[in-house]
């Protein structure tokens, strides 16, 4: 299973359930990962998109406590276990946990890949993603030149798990 993010300096990855940035190229990229695959994501991170709609061709699954919770053209998982049944109709290589922070934290050590695209920068933030340079289960395989977006600086990052 694959995780994808952007993340600043101190793995900060949004504040007020908005990104810290967008990046157009970033945007496509994820948008060229993710088409036709299956996204898994937080109830707020659905409401953060544009009237709170699934991502287009794409199958959405949203994980939450919240029983009543029932947004059109989503799948509603409410557990890990719930949603570990749900992917099993799914190759793992087409699945991305897209967010937010504590989708994240509950989902990263079932993943084996993770698509990070580093910040050069430090953002006021109140979301992070975990810091996978600190952790030995982690091990950056790839990184690309440098890009930049106005001022913006950052590198599309690949860690596999070891």
């Amino acid at each position: 299973m694959n995780i994808i993010a952007s993340a600043d300096q101190n793995w900060a990855i949004g504040k007020d359930n908005q990104l810290l940035v967008r990046i157009p190229d970033d945007m496509k990229r994820f948008r060229q990962m993710t088409t036709g695959n299956v996204v898994v994501m937080g109830r707020k991170t659905l409401e953060s998109f544009p009237n709170q709609a699934p991502l287009k061709d794409r199958v959405n699954i949203v994980m939450t406590r919240n029983m009543d919770y029932q947004p059109k053209g989503v799948v509603i998982v409410h557990s890990v276990e719930e949603l570990e049944k749900e992917l099993e109709k799914y190759d793992t290589n087409d699945v991305f946990v897209i967010g937010g922070d504590s989708i994240y934290k509950q989902l990263l050590d079932m993943c084996d890949t993770a698509h990070i695209t580093k910040i050069d920068y430090a953002y006021a933030a109140d979301s992070y993603f975990p810091n996978l340079q600190e952790r030995e289960d982690w091990q950056m395989v790839e990184e690309s030149e440098e890009q930049t977006y106005f001022d913006v600086i950052y590198t599309y990052q690949t860690y596999k798990r070891v």
